[in-house]
């Protein structure tokens, strides 16, 4: 069962959906949706799962048709943060067991990559504002003279280190459930 398509293809869609899904419900929460957004769920089991590939793959389907269902496709340049979690979960879940100590470490990591990969993007096709909650923290900052790169990237720090660290344990809990069979590259989850 390690091996077969049809199986990985339908866990993928399904972890597209989980994204989609959490991800639309974490927008929609007042003052939650500022430092968690569950958005990247689905990217981390699948890459922690099957490899930097399939959660490349997932993580960018996922943040190009959430923002077409949502009605807002200027969004959709962010692809390539949910796609860069996709491969850093998958590399890191190649090498190492994916346990409680390497979620906190990776989602740690990622909370700095990911704002390295979508502070560009914000500050160059929207001024660094984008419509979220770490918009007022970045008006702060911009205000009080900090450069607008600086000023964008650091409250995406701050919001993404909750969710990613998050999104990386609740994946590694579950994948202690996960059985053998279905697991790619480690089995020591």
């Amino acid at each position: 069962m390690r091996n077969n398509k049809s199986f990985i293809l339908v866990l993928c869609s399904i972890a597209i959906g989980i994204n989609i899904a959490l991800g639309a419900l974490c927008a929609r929460i007042p003052y939650l949706s500022s430092y968690v957004f569950l958005d990247t769920i689905g990217t981390i089991f699948i890459a922690a799962l099957f490899g930097p590939i399939s959660g490349a793959t997932v993580g960018a389907i996922s943040n190009i048709l959430a923002p077409i269902l949502s009605g807002n496709p200027r969004t959709i340049p962010f692809f390539l943060v949910n796609m860069a979690v996709g491969l850093v979960v998958g590399l890191i879940a190649k090498k190492f067991n994916f346990s409680f100590k390497t979620a906190l470490l990776t989602g740690i990591s990622l909370s700095i990559i990911c704002p390295l990969v979508g502070t560009p993007i914000s500050v160059y096709l929207f001024d660094g504002v984008v419509g979220s909650g770490t918009d007022v923290f970045f008006t702060i900052l911009k205000n009080s003279g900090v450069k607008v790169f600086s000023a964008a990237f650091i409250p995406r720090v701050f919001s993404n280190f909750i969710d990613k660290i998050l999104c990386c344990l609740l994946v590694s809990s579950a994948l202690k459930y996960i059985p053998l069979k279905y697991r790619e590259y480690n089995s020591n989850f």
